[in-house]
Protein backbone atom coordinates (compact mmCIF):
# COMPACT_ATOMS: atom_id res chain seq x y z
CA UNK A 1 0.00 0.00 0.00
CA UNK A 2 0.97 2.84 -0.77
CA UNK A 3 -0.22 6.96 -0.17
CA UNK A 4 0.42 10.10 -2.46
CA UNK A 5 2.25 13.31 -1.25
CA UNK A 6 1.65 16.51 -2.58
CA UNK A 7 4.22 19.55 -2.19
CA UNK A 8 4.66 22.64 -3.93
CA UNK A 9 8.59 23.26 -5.61
CA UNK A 10 9.87 25.83 -8.28
CA UNK A 11 9.05 25.01 -11.46
CA UNK A 12 12.31 25.15 -12.88
CA UNK A 13 13.84 23.05 -9.90
CA UNK A 14 11.13 20.34 -10.70
CA UNK A 15 12.49 20.96 -14.31
CA UNK A 16 16.31 20.45 -13.57
CA UNK A 17 15.34 17.25 -11.39
CA UNK A 18 13.23 16.14 -14.32
CA UNK A 19 15.88 16.43 -16.68
CA UNK A 20 19.06 15.01 -14.40
CA UNK A 21 16.66 11.88 -13.86
CA UNK A 22 16.07 11.20 -17.34
CA UNK A 23 20.04 11.61 -18.26
CA UNK A 24 20.58 8.91 -15.64
CA UNK A 25 17.76 6.87 -16.55
CA UNK A 26 15.42 7.02 -13.49
CA UNK A 27 12.02 7.76 -13.44
CA UNK A 28 11.59 11.53 -11.44
CA UNK A 29 8.86 9.29 -9.14
CA UNK A 30 11.72 6.72 -8.36
CA UNK A 31 14.27 9.93 -6.99
CA UNK A 32 11.62 11.39 -4.77
CA UNK A 33 10.94 7.29 -3.42
CA UNK A 34 14.51 6.48 -3.11
CA UNK A 35 14.81 10.25 -1.19
CA UNK A 36 12.28 10.14 0.98
CA UNK A 37 13.29 6.20 2.11
CA UNK A 38 16.91 7.06 2.23
CA UNK A 39 15.76 10.17 4.47
CA UNK A 40 13.45 8.19 6.90
CA UNK A 41 15.96 5.80 7.20
CA UNK A 42 18.66 8.35 8.21
CA UNK A 43 20.74 7.70 5.23
CA UNK A 44 19.72 11.34 4.11
CA UNK A 45 19.88 14.08 5.57
CA UNK A 46 19.06 18.01 4.57
CA UNK A 47 22.43 20.62 5.38
CA UNK A 48 21.56 23.19 2.91
CA UNK A 49 19.93 26.39 4.84
CA UNK A 50 17.87 28.42 2.74
CA UNK A 51 18.96 32.48 2.97
CA UNK A 52 16.64 33.88 5.65
CA UNK A 53 14.64 36.62 3.88
CA UNK A 54 12.87 39.21 6.36
CA UNK A 55 10.11 41.46 5.35
CA UNK A 56 10.70 45.19 4.80
CA UNK A 57 9.62 46.32 8.62
CA UNK A 58 12.52 43.67 10.15
CA UNK A 59 15.23 44.16 7.83
CA UNK A 60 14.92 48.18 8.46
CA UNK A 61 15.09 47.66 12.38
CA UNK A 62 18.21 45.05 11.86
CA UNK A 63 20.06 47.61 9.99
CA UNK A 64 19.34 50.38 12.92
CA UNK A 65 20.22 47.91 15.55
CA UNK A 66 23.53 46.69 13.55
CA UNK A 67 24.18 51.06 13.30
CA UNK A 68 23.47 50.99 17.25
CA UNK A 69 26.07 48.12 17.79
CA UNK A 70 28.58 50.17 15.23
CA UNK A 71 28.48 53.31 17.18
CA UNK A 72 28.58 51.67 20.57
CA UNK A 73 24.91 53.34 21.01
CA UNK A 74 22.26 51.26 23.31
CA UNK A 75 25.13 48.80 24.87
CA UNK A 76 25.59 48.11 27.89
CA UNK A 77 28.84 46.39 29.07
CA UNK A 78 29.23 44.71 32.60
CA UNK A 79 33.09 43.47 33.88
CA UNK A 80 31.75 40.65 35.36
CA UNK A 81 28.33 38.11 35.70
CA UNK A 82 27.62 39.76 39.43
CA UNK A 83 27.65 43.06 38.09
CA UNK A 84 25.02 42.27 34.97
CA UNK A 85 23.34 40.53 37.83
CA UNK A 86 22.79 43.18 40.17
CA UNK A 87 21.63 45.66 36.77
CA UNK A 88 19.33 43.12 36.02
CA UNK A 89 17.72 42.83 39.37
CA UNK A 90 17.26 46.53 39.68
CA UNK A 91 15.19 46.48 36.74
Amino acid sequence: MTTQVVFKVDPAVKSQAMRRAKREGVPFASVLKLATKAYAEGKFSVEIVSEERFNAKTEKELRAIHRDIKKGKNLISFKNTKEMDGYLLSL
